[in-house]
């Protein structure tokens, strides 16, 4: 019985050492034996296996001597057979001439379902780093000093004056193109139109914002005086929009063809200055003659006569 035990438990080694071994396999090279000192030394570990393993990256750093590692990177494909092959390439250099062993690296990995960690390890590769070889018959010649190229000063004015050329030509068809496009821009005639007329259509559009209808109360007496004092403006002259009313009518009286709404002015500005600076609320038939009282100042000193000439003026 103890026989027929032991025989089984060595079976079982062997079979799991035998499934071990054939999952992975992994090798070490480099791309040449030979390198000066200096040079870079591309060391690459091959490993190949199935799809069921862990592979971790080898680290090689503390396995070597009278080399640097300077760079690794990892490269994974996978061939025909449906096993992943991975390349670990390393960027190594070495900075004394010797004989350099890189010694056989350790690849761990895992076998999936199984928590324990296997190791396979890789050839031991060597490499030979060289320095220049120096002639010690020789004398030590110093380092040649850059070349100078002489300045030819003929080729250089050339140059700028070619570039120059070509400057005055760039500079001279675009002032010609530009001249060219603003004659041929079409003359657009802009129609000015005379204060009465702005007044009247800005007027027109308070009423159709229906403010005081709408509890703007305040808004609406600004806007309609704001209009009337800026007409005052383009028509006379004055600055309507910056004097109180005492003063706007004084003014006004100095204007000839605003002797008749005098009195309409006066109580139009009033009313409004009751409802902005008194807080005053009027009534719905004081903001509908406000309306009226405007429409009658600016009827009242349009021109009844305009002339032709003037109209003409108006039209650039």
């Amino acid at each position: 019985m103890v026989k027929t035990t032991g025989l089984i438990y060595c079976l079982f080694i062997l079979f799991t050492y035998g499934v071990f071994a054939q999952n992975i396999s992994v090798s070490a090279s480099t791309d040449k034996t030979n390198y000066l000192v200096g040079d870079y030394i591309y060391y690459t570990i091959h490993a190949e296996y199935d799809k069921g393993l862990k592979v971790y990256p080898p680290i090689i750093k503390d396995s070597l001597k009278n080399v640097t590692l300077i760079k690794n990177d990892t490269v994974l494909s996978r061939d025909n057979n449906g096993k992943i092959a991975a390349s670990y390439k390393y960027i190594l250099s070495g900075y004394d001439s010797t004989a350099v062993t890189i010694p056989s690296i350790v690849v761990l990995y895992q076998v999936a379902g199984d928590t324990a960690i296997h190791s396979a390890l890789t050839n031991a590769v060597n490499i030979m780093v060289s320095t220049l070889k120096v002639n010690p018959k020789e004398d030590i010649k110093d380092v040649k000093a850059p070349l100078r190229i002489p300045l030819d000063w003929r080729w250089i004015a050339l140059w700028i004056l070619i570039a120059l050329i070509i400057l005055g030509a760039i500079y001279y068809f675009y002032r010609r193109y530009q001249k060219n496009k603003l004659s041929k821009l079409p003359v657009r005639k802009v129609l000015i139109l005379p204060p009465h007329t702005i007044a009247l259509n800005e007027l027109r559009e308070l009423e159709e914002k229906k403010l005081w209808q709408r509890g703007l109360i305040k808004d609406y007496h600004s806007a309609i005086t704001e209009i009337i004092r800026r007409y005052f403006e383009i028509k006379f002259g004055m600055p309507a929009l910056e004097l109180p009313t005492s003063e706007a009518i004084e003014m006004l009286k100095q204007y000839q063809g605003a002797e008749s709404i005098l009195g309409i002015t006066y109580s139009f500005l009033s009313n409004a200055d009751l409802v902005k600076f008194a807080k005053f609320l009027p009534l719905a038939s004081i903001n509908e003659e406000m309306m009226k009282q405007a429409y009658e100042i600016v009827n009242k000193t349009i021109p009844a006569v305009v002339d032709k000439k003037e109209e003409a003026a108006n039209v650039q």
